[in-house]
């Protein structure tokens, strides 16, 4: 059958974006923090990937994409990401502590933040130096990590002052610490009996405003495990606030090339069903005990930072593909949900 040069040169190009695509998915989910089961799948990979996110994020930090001085005690050496990681890392970074700054603007000091998968995250550190008051920091993560975390901690003269008040003292196990108000501590998501007494352990105040986060960490997780998890959240904390970040809209080409590479990396995905859209990882906080939910893709988180702001960071490294950044950010979204009507208002849109 015969084809004009029009049709012959469509198809390759066609052929060269699905490449392009497919390469820079893989790039991306290098870069990804995936968070499964240490007994299924074994420490190292789990590492690994915590590994990469915070590479990912120092890599973003070294060009200057946003300030984090406390990075580099984690991650002592990065491999350049291409310019949509960056980017995207970005969006996340920037759009998380978006709603964290709004969530402490309404709760004042008395404000709990639990972070549910924390890797090698540095924000505690950040909001202290920003003189930010709050009652009580908590970290969870697989005992694997945190044990590397600890051992960070406790190697930095640095980071131990800030976590440690003059009159209090540090305890410290091979997977937990436990310092002033900061708590970072081993336990498994699926365990609730495990997290509530650990959780007690870092002196959690049930009854405080207390703010939930997550990084691409409920996707990895069986949907009645974390059903049961929100389920127990709502129905133990008075007033909280959660703020997810994670994959959305997978049911297209970009999804399906982006779920075939981590299938094909071995990473199973047994939460996927609630990442089809906005409206399903929404349901994942109305259908267990929350009042409200609201989601936007990152397209609308992105576009809701300054001007100033965006045209800042777009000046930081020459962009090849603007369609194939906006295809990233359609299938990443911030997902939030509430206990209580004072944090119903909250939106994407920058203070």
């Amino acid at each position: 059958m015969a084809v004009n040069k029009s049709g012959q040169y469509k198809q390759m190009n066609n052929i060269k974006r699905t490449v392009t695509l497919t390469s820079m998915i893989r790039k991306v989910q290098r870069g990804a923090k995936i968070l499964t089961i240490a007994y299924k799948m074994g420490d190292e990979p789990i590492m690994a990937t915590n590994d990469d996110a915070s590479e990912c994020k120092r890599g973003a930090v070294q060009l200057g994409y946003w300030s984090d001085e406390y990075i580099s005690y984690f991650v002592k050496s990065v491999e350049r990401r291409a310019p949509e990681i960056n980017r995207g890392y970005y969006a996340r970074v920037k759009g998380i502590e978006n709603f964290i700054q709004k969530f402490i603007n309404k709760a004042g000091s008395s404000a709990q933040i639990i972070n549910l998968g924390a890797g090698f995250d540095t924000l505690y550190w950040k909001l202290k130096d920003e003189g930010v008051q709050i009652s009580n920091y908590v970290e969870i993560d697989f005992p694997s990590v945190t044990a590397r975390k600890c051992y960070m901690i406790k190697r930095s003269k640095h980071l131990l002052e800030s976590i440690h008040d003059q009159d209090g003292e540090v305890k410290l196990s091979s997977t937990d610490l436990h310092a002033g108000n900061y708590h970072c501590i081993g336990a498994d998501l699926r365990n609730i009996a495990q997290l509530e007494e650990k959780l007690r352990q870092a002196e959690v105040d049930f009854t405080r405003p207390s703010l939930f986060i997550t990084e691409c960490v409920l996707v990895y997780i069986e949907n009645e495990c974390v059903n049961r998890l929100m389920s127990w959240i709502s129905s133990k904390f008075k007033s909280g606030f959660f703020i997810n970040y994670e994959m959305c809209n997978i049911n297209d080409t970009f999804g399906d090339v982006m779920l075939g590479n981590l299938k094909a990396r071995g990473c199973s995905l047994p939460g996927i069903s609630q990442c089809k859209n906005l409206d399903t990882q929404k349901a994942r906080f109305l259908s267990n005990g929350w009042l409200g939910a609201s989601a936007w893709d990152m397209v609308q988180v992105y576009y809701a930072i300054s001007p100033s702001e965006r045209q800042r960071i777009e000046h930081i490294e020459f962009l090849d593909e603007q369609e194939l950044l906006i295809q990233l950010f359609q299938h990443y979204c911030i997902c939030i949900g509430w206990l209580s009507t004072e944090f119903s208002e909250f939106t994407c849109t920058a203070i």
